[in-house]
């Protein structure tokens, strides 16, 4: 019978989720394999282990733990890490928290995200100001950068969603990541060799299929659309799934990546948000 996870383990899941990730060859992104973009994977390490325990925390509100998770991660980097990761995983943790047999994962977060209060909002848009992440740009009543928001954050999210994949995972109650990213892993977990092979075909199949709003904000969408016809010209080196073999054209395409500058970062933060969504799905209570 399912029952609501203990906080251990969501935390526990969480930090498989992230360290999973960066095992993963993901081109344009900080990974195992290499650097990038003025970071080193140690960052991102770091920084989920200080975001965790207040993912995981059953006495915080969805904004309060992207608030204190966020503070966290960026006193322990000095950088903007994982904004992202917070932002899709503090309500999949909330909702890991409620779900039971009568309302699984999936319902008891679409309850929660239609729930999203102003202090929400107020929590949400102060986590992203102490990121600050590049491109952030301004949108009338949503701006983040004006102080607090005259909105709840369900609404601040509606406003974005055109622009932002996080936001319209807010609005859809993460419809990417339930009806097209899940699928995706479980598909490439079936057919690869390794785990890290179907992460990286998981990464390869969001970069095809979505143009990615880090890329869009900083350098705009015609260049979020051009990586992601990149990606998909690639499909050959990782669909039905990436291999040892394909692994040296994804590296390829990792370094030209870098070299121009883009990175795919909500990309990644999908990434590791699926995998979190899987690790929560499939686990139960002892």
């Amino acid at each position: 019978m399912t029952r609501p996870l203990r906080p251990a383990l969501i935390q526990d899941a969480f930090l498989t989720a992230c360290y999973g990730e960066l095992m993963a060859l993901k081109p344009g992104n900080v990974h195992i394999h290499s650097a990038g973009h003025g970071m080193e994977i140690d960052h991102f390490r770091r920084a989920a282990a200080a975001a965790a325990p207040f993912i995981a925390d059953p006495a915080l509100t969805i904004g309060k733990r992207i608030l204190r998770a966020t503070e966290a991660s960026f006193a322990e980097t000095g950088l903007n890490t994982n904004l992202g990761i917070v932002l899709l995983c503090a309500p999949l943790a909330k909702a890991a928290a409620q779900a039971d047999a009568g309302m699984g994962l999936r319902r008891c977060l679409a309850i929660l995200l239609g729930a999203l209060t102003q202090d929400d909002a107020n929590d949400a848009f102060a986590a992203i100001r102490i990121a600050n992440p590049a491109g952030l740009g301004k949108v009338d009543d949503g701006d983040v950068s004006a102080g607090q928001p005259r909105m709840t954050l369900s609404e601040a999210m509606y406003m974005a969603k055109d622009r932002d994949r996080i936001a319209n995972a807010y609005v859809t109650a993460f419809e990417d990541i339930f009806d097209f990213a899940l699928p995706a892993l479980a598909e490439a977990r079936q057919l690869a060799a390794r785990d890290d092979l179907a992460i990286s075909t998981l990464h390869m199949a969001l970069m095809a299929e979505f143009p990615d709003s880090h890329i869009s904000r900083k350098f705009g969408h015609d260049a979020a659309l051009a990586v992601r016809d990149e990606a998909l010209s690639l499909k050959p080196a990782w669909s039905p799934v990436v291999t040892v073999k394909s692994l040296n054209t994804l590296a390829e395409f990792d370094a030209s990546l870098k070299s121009r500058g883009l990175n795919p970062g909500t990309t990644a933060d999908f990434v590791v948000a699926t995998l979190f969504a899987a690790l929560l799905s499939r686990r139960k209570l002892a």
